[in-house]
């Protein structure tokens, strides 16, 4: 028990003495408090476009608990624009049959803060099962855009938060 605390103790340490900063922290230097989102609709997948907006404001809300404002109001602005979505056999059962894919979002994201503009294009991808000689249904093609779209996010997070982190040393 000893051990363990003095263990914890020392990471924390190590932690906060070696100038440790989440990259939140470093998100939120670019990002700031207030952000706009605008998903431009795509009019051959409309469904898609709600999908990606509900998973931005999601992760921009959870993780760096951003407030969603107007326009008008916003420190940032983040535009986003589903480039692509793509659906891609990666298994099959002994009779030739699709049993996996995996999906890929691409997505063409813009941001305005007060410092830059800055475009940033992201993937991210989900793989998922499916029955012997079936085809995907909605709701399994939904999830799986939505779960790509918030890899694809995480992925343009951790790009700002490279670029906070590069505007913080100067």
């Amino acid at each position: 028990m000893f051990f363990r605390a003095f263990l914890l103790s020392f990471v924390l340490m190590l932690a906060v003495g070696c100038g440790y900063k989440p990259s939140s922290y470093y998100t939120h230097n670019i990002l700031r408090d207030k952000i706009y989102v605008d998903v431009e609709s795509s009019l051959q997948d409309p469904e898609n476009t709600v999908l990606i907006k509900d998973a931005i404001n999601e992760v921009l809300v959870s993780k760096f608990h951003a407030k969603l404002v107007s326009k008008d109001r916003a420190d940032a602005k983040l535009f986003v624009k589903l480039k692509s979505v793509s659906f891609e056999p990666i298994q099959y059962d002994q009779n030739g049959f699709v049993i996996a894919y995996k999906t890929l979002v691409v997505l063409d994201s813009k941001y305005e803060s007060p410092k830059e503009v800055k475009n940033i294009i992201t993937k991210g991808e989900y793989d998922f099962p499916i029955k012997s000689n079936s085809v995907i249904s909605d709701r399994k093609r939904f999830e799986a855009i939505k779960f790509a779209s918030k890899k694809a996010i995480g992925e343009f997070i951790s790009k700002i938060a490279v670029e906070g982190m590069l505007n913080d040393d100067k």
